[in-house]
């Protein structure tokens, strides 16, 4: 007994290491970019600095934890009903082609589940958790509700594993296609987040970018737009694109959860905000 906590011990504390390590990398390089190229200047940043790490450091553990649960269940009842010979085509396929229908099938997954933490009054309880800062920056991404940051993780993992390009008898490469997506759009979700001015012109069309997900954050009549995490084009299949030119003037939720980070944890359990945003069921318009 003893040994296994010492090995859980262990286990823990190079993960929480690697965690610093990444911390180190993501300050490096985001810091300065948004010091030479800010968007919104903004005074007294420091103040909300602990509890952005202590949401990074739990979002960065417990739902990965949380998400292995459901994970294990879903493929214990595919094995059953996945025909062998679907399985062995799929394995077969070369790793890029993988990555590349993983990354498309995770962001569909990944921008219904966000769409409805929008239009769903319960999911919206934790998602809004992420969307009361009114000021954006790298490291708001992951000021989140560990609980919303898995219905999100699951509703882009669960497709991969259906479609069966993710698969837990694979081996080599192929065992880290949900990894490798995983990551890729980690990182890229701290970029979108950055308090940058930076525009990327026809580039925005393909890829999101921090004018494309701002407008996600903002807070005016134009809220509840741009679910995407990597592909504006998605957004515009669904009809929830907005990409004007300017920058979104506000930021933050009408009806902001507590501030601190025990509040905004226990803040979904608690009795409805009177006039919780919700957004529209219709379809939204293009700007």
């Amino acid at each position: 007994m003893t040994g296994s906590l010492l090995q859980y011990a262990y286990a823990f504390g190079i993960d929480v290491f690697r965690l610093c390590i990444w911390l180190v990398l993501l300050t490096v390089i985001f810091v300065p970019l948004e010091r030479l190229f800010v968007l919104h200047p903004r005074k007294g940043r420091l103040k909300g600095i602990p509890g952005d790490l202590a949401f990074y450091f739990l979002n960065s553990l417990l739902p990965a934890a949380l998400i292995g649960i459901p994970i294990s269940v879903l493929v214990a009842g595919l094995q059953r009903v996945t025909p062998e010979a679907y399985t062995d085509a799929v394995g077969s396929l070369p790793l890029g082609a993988k990555l590349f229908l993983g990354i498309l099938i995770s962001e569909i997954g990944s921008y219904w589940g966000h769409r409805l933490s929008h239009q769903t009054p319960f999911l919206w309880r934790f998602h809004s958790v992420h969307h009361a800062p009114e000021h954006i920056d790298w490291l708001v991404n992951t000021r989140a509700h560990p609980l919303d940051m898995v219905f999100t993780r699951l509703c882009g993992l669960v497709p991969l594993y259906i479609s069966g390009l993710a698969s837990p008898s694979a081996t080599g490469d192929a065992a880290m296609v949900p990894v490798y997506i995983t990551l890729f759009g980690t990182v890229w979700a701290f970029f979108v987040h950055a308090n940058v001015r930076w525009r990327f012109g026809a580039l925005e069309e393909l890829v999101s970018t921090p004018h494309f997900h701002h407008w996600h954050h903002t807070n005016d009549e134009n809220r509840d737009h741009n679910y995407a995490a990597l592909f504006p084009w998605v957004d515009r299949i669904f009809g929830s694109y907005h990409g004007p030119k300017h920058w979104p003037p506000v930021y933050g939720v009408d009806d902001p959860p507590p501030a601190d980070f025990t509040g905004a944890l226990l803040h979904p359990f608690g009795p409805p905000a009177p006039a919780q945003r919700v957004a529209a069921a219709e379809p939204a318009k293009d700007a």
